[in-house]
């Protein structure tokens, strides 16, 4: 074996390919093939979009592990460790069999260079052959046509939401976006599509390719009815379902996509209402509108692109309506940066910007001239790290106050890493603010 810890399997493979994105499938496929050959692939759902991609994957996982299935699931980026990438019944794989896979991975590649996703893919896969989960499920990474999860033909496929991210890989229209989505399509293959105006080019591009396609509020929809809801899809309806465990109205979207692929494949893996309502009220996901009850409280949620950080702001009118809010913030550069703030700045009193040990990560001049464009002035930056940025929502927050922590994945994390020292006696940052 080339490794024998995790982390520097990680560390060789973050630097092994001379391109940290690298889209295409002609390497990966030629490795998977050498992989596969002995493996069984079990029922496959895969999950592209702009958002919601993590949220439907855990939905699936929820319902279909309360109906008895064994559930592989793929997903990405991670928050606090690469294990949480790959999942077996909702549990991360140890270090030891991420190893093992990773091994397997680098004898089937011979001189075939992979990304540091590639090689997760292919150890996923591989993984969830060697479990014989009954079901796995596939979320995309980047785009869809030629990201790696797209080398397994899937047996049901949810495109999510399409909005305007990554451009500099996937283009600068939903148009052109959705194309990208729309190539993990299969001729004859059900896929659903969970918004009720899709790009065009999604819909031509099924059309062309002769794929069934079941969307948002035209093939299937949900009515809220006090406190419960209905879903309807075909001749089908679920009535009086609970409220998803994860919060925020667009979740009752993510869920009613994911009824609505469950049904698609419910021939192959029928599911019992009784493990829907199971799966829908203990369902989890790190980082989307996760509250932290404290003196003040703290709201997590990885929003990077304006239309997450629309549903934060309706999220936060809907739940904390008229509370005094502290933002703690950070991006990648290449986020729309202005259009993520805009989105939040009137419910937002005061900012503190947040710089990451990430060379990814926006500049301290680049955010001081996006606030100056927008006019707000009520910003803190000059600080060192984001323990620094977290130390000072605390100086600046009051009991009564919301903290929110948002935006990149990697500060969520950051703040989740210390969170023991930010929830003293049962207040969060107890030990800085008393």
């Amino acid at each position: 074996m080339r490794f024998e810890k995790l982390e520097n399997w990680l560390a060789w493979q973050e630097t092994f390919h001379p391109r940290s994105i690298d889209l295409g499938l002609s390497r990966v496929c030629s490795v998977y093939r050498r992989l596969a050959a002995r493996q069984r692939k079990p029922l496959t759902i895969t999950v592209a979009g702009t958002n919601g991609k993590g949220s439907c994957i855990a939905f699936l996982s929820s319902i279909l592990r309360a109906a008895g299935y064994n559930v592989g699931a793929y997903t990405s980026p991670h928050i606090l460790c690469y294990n949480e990438r790959i999942q077996i019944n909702g549990k991360p794989v140890e270090d030891e069999e991420i190893c093992a896979a990773f091994d397997r991975v680098d004898n089937a590649r011979c001189e075939v260079s992979l990304t540091y996703f590639e090689f997760g893919t292919l150890a996923a896969l591989d993984l969830f052959s060697a479990h014989r989960v009954d079901i796995q499920l596939l979320e995309v990474g980047l785009g869809g046509r030629l990201d790696a999860v797209n080398i397994v033909d899937a047996d049901a496929m949810l495109v999510t939401c399409i909005e305007i991210d990554h451009v500099d890989w996937l283009g600068e229209s939903r148009e052109v976006i959705g194309l990208e989505k729309a190539g993990v399509f299969r001729t004859g293959i059900g896929a659903v599509v969970g918004e009720a105006e899709p790009p065009r080019s999604i819909l031509h591009y099924a059309e062309q390719n002769q794929v069934p396609l079941s969307c948002f509020g035209e093939d299937f929809s949900f009515q809220k009815k006090g406190l419960v809801w209905n879903w309807s899809g075909g001749e089908d309806l679920l009535a009086d379902l609970p409220f998803p465990a994860l919060q925020g109205e667009h979740q009752l979207q993510n869920a009613s996509s994911v009824l609505e692929t469950l049904r698609m494949v419910r021939s192959k893996c029928p599911v019992s209402i009784e493990a829907v309502r199971k799966g829908l009220e203990t369902v989890s996901l790190a980082g989307r509108f996760q509250h932290l009850p404290g003196h003040p409280s703290v709201l997590l949620d990885v929003a990077h692109n304006p239309h997450a950080a629309g549903s934060l702001a309706n999220y936060l009118k809907g739940y904390f309506p008229g509370r005094r809010i502290v933002a703690v913030f950070s991006l990648m550069q290449d986020k729309d940066i202005a259009g993520v703030v805009a989105n939040v700045q009137s419910l937002i009193s005061h900012w503190i910007f947040a710089p990451l040990l990430n060379p990814r990560c926006v500049g301290e001049a680049e955010i001081i001239k996006v606030f100056s464009e927008l006019g707000i002035d009520s910003l803190t930056t000059g600080l060192t790290s984001s323990e620094a940025a977290f130390d000072e929502a605390a100086r600046r927050a009051f009991e009564g106050d919301l903290i929110v922590v948002f935006g990149s994945f990697f500060l969520v994390a950051e703040f989740l890493k210390n969170e023991n020292r930010f929830r003293t006696d049962g207040s969060v940052f107890a030990e800085m603010s008393g």
